[in-house]
């Protein structure tokens, strides 16, 4: 009975915090400037359902495989509102993830989104850390077929330790999932975080290497 309660208690919250569709089709106008006063959802505006044509719910080019020829040796091929105008209000989005032998899909998080992958081709080492205190690390190895999820927000990455290239397909939670790779973020910000703040505090190491990091980015 303490299940069910907590069940219904969580489903609520997300009835009540998860903003819901209202409309049939809500589709943004594929990136164009809208007009002053246009009603926006969730940050995007809403085109008018009589101008709304089938490819706004469609996309193509998903078979084709990412260019890998990269630092990570991984290329990410996303399908959100973006791309895809007519997933504006869906909650949903995809995006198919190519990887080079030993290449990596560094850490990152999707701040507004769960992820779940299947693996379509190879073999992908997969894992996420949890929020502290205590930052429990959960790996699998994951082979054709298998599936893994990557909970809302948490630091989590995949790495192929085959000789084959891999390919896998996400989906998330959200329209617009968004994406933080952390190397990026915090070696690669614009204007630079501060030496100060990144050696000793941070990552107890000296200016050296924190410039030498820097500069990769």
């Amino acid at each position: 009975m303490k299940d069910f309660f907590i069940g219904t208690k969580a489903v609520l919250l997300h009835h009540v915090l998860v903003p819901q569709r209202v409309v049939d089709i809500n589709v943004g106008p594929n990136g164009k400037s809208s007009p002053q006063g246009q009603v926006r959802i969730n940050g995007f505006p809403c085109k008018d359902a009589k101008d709304v044509v089938a490819d706004e719910f469609f996309f193509s080019g998903l078979h084709l495989a990412g260019n890998t020829s990269n630092k990570q040796g991984s290329a990410v091929t996303p399908v959100n509102v973006a791309q895809t105008a007519g997933l504006n209000t869906m909650g949903i989005s995809l995006a198919r993830i190519d990887y080079a032998p030993y290449g990596l899909n560094p850490p990152h998080t999707h701040p507004r989104a769960t992820e779940i992958l299947t693996v379509l081709e190879g073999s992908l080492y997969a894992g996420f850390v949890t929020s502290n205190p205590d930052n429990k690390l959960f790996t699998k190895v994951l082979n054709k077929g298998d599936v893994f999820v990557f909970p809302e927000g948490l630091i989590h990455f995949q790495f192929n330790y085959g000789t084959n290239s891999a390919v896998a397909l996400a989906a998330l939670s959200r329209k617009n999932p968004g994406v933080i790779t952390v190397a990026n973020t915090v070696f690669g910000s614009k204007p630079s975080i501060s030496d100060d703040i990144l050696e000793k505090p941070a990552f107890q190491v000296d200016k050296q290497n924190i410039d030498r990091i820097q500069a990769q980015f």
